[in-house]
């Protein structure tokens, strides 16, 4: 995709470094940078799925973790976080938001982003494009109301995730035109298969440094995720790496009231 000069300028100059509060540990890994994403620009990212990914230069990822919110294992996820000064953007599923508002709002209140990754992860290249429609909106629905105490289908953060990347061409088209940023990813931890945390680190970082840089998938529902994640921001923090955290355009819609 070819995108259009003016609004890659208006992109790149929301770009900036984030003034974020001193951590209270100097030795944090931290977040080096926010980037604003405009769906005008970027609609979709991750060269798992597309021919684009977000600018990010050498040693620059991006954190994102899927399927929460989950008690046990999401507070684990954000202690790490916050221990660290990192934020991460995380793609909820609807109906976890609707469970656990309390740890919806926990999340944005940390500072992270909240993303969109429908209401019960149904494999939506499979259901039907109404049914398939019910579950992006019944999600984003779900995901407002924990947050906002409004079940309004226009989301605050415009950004998605297909559960399993599973997208079609229509339903592509679809979020492009409503302003919704769809996000793949670039690599993955691979945690929806049963490992030790060692083995999942050690997969993690050798495709990390093949790479180099990029948007990575994890999912905080993983007892085994959480507990690896100390250990690669700290691999992160040692070898280089810089944590880039990632906002939606402000403001999104002019009244939270929309519809």
């Amino acid at each position: 995709m070819i995108v259009p000069r003016i609004v890659l300028l208006s992109l790149i100059a929301s770009i900036s470094v984030a003034n974020a509060a001193d951590c209270p540990r100097k030795d944090a890994l931290g977040t080096s940078r926010v980037m604003t994403v405009d769906p005008r620009a970027f609609p979709r990212v991750g060269f798992k799925s597309f021919p684009q990914s977000l600018p990010l230069a050498d040693r620059e990822v991006v954190l994102t973790f899927d399927d929460g919110p989950f008690p046990p294992t999401t507070a684990k996820v954000l202690a790490t976080l916050a221990s660290e000064c990192v934020q991460a953007t995380f793609f909820l599923i609807g109906r976890n938001a609707e469970a656990n508002p309390d740890i919806v709002k926990r999340i944005a209140t940390a500072g992270h982003t909240i993303g969109h990754h429908t209401w019960s992860h149904r494999p939506l290249d499979r259901i039907g494009e109404s049914q398939a429609i019910e579950e992006i909106d019944r999600g984003i629905a779900a995901d407002e109301m924990a947050l906002h105490g409004v079940a309004r289908r226009i989301p605050s953060t415009p950004f998605f995730r297909f559960p399993g990347f599973a997208s079609t061409p229509s339903l592509l088209s679809s979020l492009q035109s409503r302003g919704i940023a769809v996000f793949g990813a670039d690599l993955w931890a691979s945690d929806w298969n049963p490992m030790t945390p060692e083995q999942q680190l050690n997969q993690l970082i050798e495709r990390l440094d093949n790479r180099g840089k990029g948007i990575i998938l994890l999912h905080d529902t993983k007892a085994q995720t959480a507990k690896m994640l100390p250990a690669f921001l700290q691999h992160l923090r040692r070898n280089g790496y810089k944590v880039v955290h990632l906002v939606a355009p402000r403001p999104v819609r002019s009244s939270l009231n929309d519809r």
